[in-house]
């Protein structure tokens, strides 16, 4: 069954913006316009918008999720390899944002400890060391 940009845009829970960027960065295609009335996306290309959204609520980039989309008939190995730098980089940012969490937990302590109220413990953290 296929349906026009307005129905496909209501269905998923997007803006009709949204799918025609999508064309315009070669996500999908664009079916044609008939003589008269709407064009129709057919299931396959809304099955294609919703694997794009489920990417982009994962974390991967429109870039990434092109290369997704590019091996879909390439052997698993090329996926899981995509996959697996994808991980590294979550990783990544989990520890960062554990150290930043450690730091933040730090100074707000020396902030409620602090008895001097000419100084604030966390500007004195930002401010460069001469």
């Amino acid at each position: 069954m296929s349906r026009t940009i307005s129905k496909v845009a209501k269905e998923i829970g997007i803006n009709i913006e949204t799918i025609r960027f999508y064309e315009r960065k070669g996500l999908i295609e664009q079916p044609i316009k008939p003589i008269q009335g709407y064009r129709h996306y057919p299931d396959e290309t809304i099955n294609r918008i919703r694997f794009i959204r489920r990417s982009q609520e994962l974390g991967f980039t429109l870039n990434e999720i092109e290369g997704l989309l590019s091996l879909n008939d390439s052997p698993c190995n090329k996926v899981q390899e995509l996959a697996q730098k994808k991980l590294i980089a979550v990783q990544k940012k989990q520890n960062d944002l554990l150290l930043l969490e450690k730091a933040l937990l730090e100074h707000l302590s020396q902030c409620k400890n602090n008895k001097d109220n000419t100084h604030c413990p966390i500007i004195d953290s930002l401010q460069p060391k001469l």
